[in-house]
């Protein structure tokens, strides 16, 4: 069975090239970024060696931790931002395109289930493109760190300390990790609605799936004057709670005027236990496992004939 799941995996790789398409794009997006502010920043001389002067032996390694980390969760926003707009596509065009262009026909000629097909597509968008998009953010931070390292040292400063002996590369990577699984998981709902949408709309599956996403709060806000399903659908994004509660007293230490060396760390401010027993994560993972098993009763009795 693993055998299957992993054929029909790498099938989903060879017919949706986005999956690897969408990473790159925004990494030269950010890649290019950066060498239009290094070019900018270039032609400011004095102001610029002031700046690497104090960077190099004013700050300290706190502050260069702060800022460093600060370009990595701006890069690394871009490609959640793009992550989930790739899932959307994605999910609706999965079981959608197959039926469109006939191919279920052949697909289902070959010794796989439907729920194996089904499945395989929900393990894409869950586990596969969130892997994608990590090794994309990876590359994308190493590129941009030597870019950034080559502009420091041509411009008289020390590379290695100020870049490399302050850049905390593992906290913030296992710290990504974590965030972009995270939300995979805590989303799954919407992407087992996408999927069911894709295995029984004959037409626009884009609009198909957001129009009930719309038209049913406005009815419940006119009618019952309620907005639960408002609050249930799109207030899911706003209190993912992987996220942990901050001290604003512990953030900062007023005796140094400066941030706390702890909470410099992303890992520090995330908290996977209580994502992990958070009632709110397991009832999403059994509204997505409700709209999968819908979806595969609809691609299995559908005629495609």
């Amino acid at each position: 069975m693993i055998g299957h799941y992993i054929a029909l995996i790498r099938r989903e790789l060879w017919e949706h090239r986005s999956i690897f398409v969408t990473p790159l794009v925004i990494a030269s997006i950010v890649t290019l970024g950066t060498l239009t502010t290094l070019m900018f920043a270039g032609e400011f001389h004095q102001q610029l060696d002031l700046v690497i002067f104090g960077a190099q032996n004013v700050a300290g390694d706190t502050e260069r931790r702060a800022i460093l980390t600060g370009f990595f969760v701006g890069s690394s926003w871009l490609f959640l931002l793009g992550l989930g707009v790739l899932t959307i596509f994605y999910a609706l065009d999965a079981l959608y395109a197959e039926r469109k262009d006939k191919s279920i026909l052949f697909w289902r000629s070959l010794p796989v289930t439907d729920a194996e097909t089904v499945v395989s597509k929900l393990l894409t968008a869950i586990l596969v493109i969130p892997a994608v998009a990590f090794a994309g953010i990876v590359v994308t931070h190493i590129v941009n760190l030597i870019v950034t390292s080559l502009w420091v040292s041509s411009k008289g400063g020390d590379a290695g300390v100020m870049i490399w002996g302050s850049v905390p590369l593992i906290d913030n990577w296992l710290a990504t990790l974590v965030v972009l699984y995270a939300i995979a998981i805590w989303m799954s709902p919407f992407v087992g609605w996408f999927l069911f949408v894709s295995a029984f709309t004959k037409r626009a599956p884009l609009l198909m799936g957001f129009l009930p996403l719309v038209l049913i709060p406005m009815i419940e806000g006119i009618f019952l004057r309620s907005g639960h399903f408002a609050e249930a659908v799109w207030g899911r994004g706003a209190k993912i709670p992987v996220f942990a509660d901050i001290d604003l007293e512990r953030f900062f230490d007023e005796d140094r005027l400066q941030v706390r060396d702890e909470m410099v760390s992303l890992l520090s401010h995330l908290d996977p236990v209580k994502f992990l027993t958070s009632p709110d994560t397991w009832l999403g993972i059994i509204v997505c496992g409700l709209l999968v098993t819908a979806a595969i009763y609809v691609r299995r009795y559908r005629d495609e004939s």
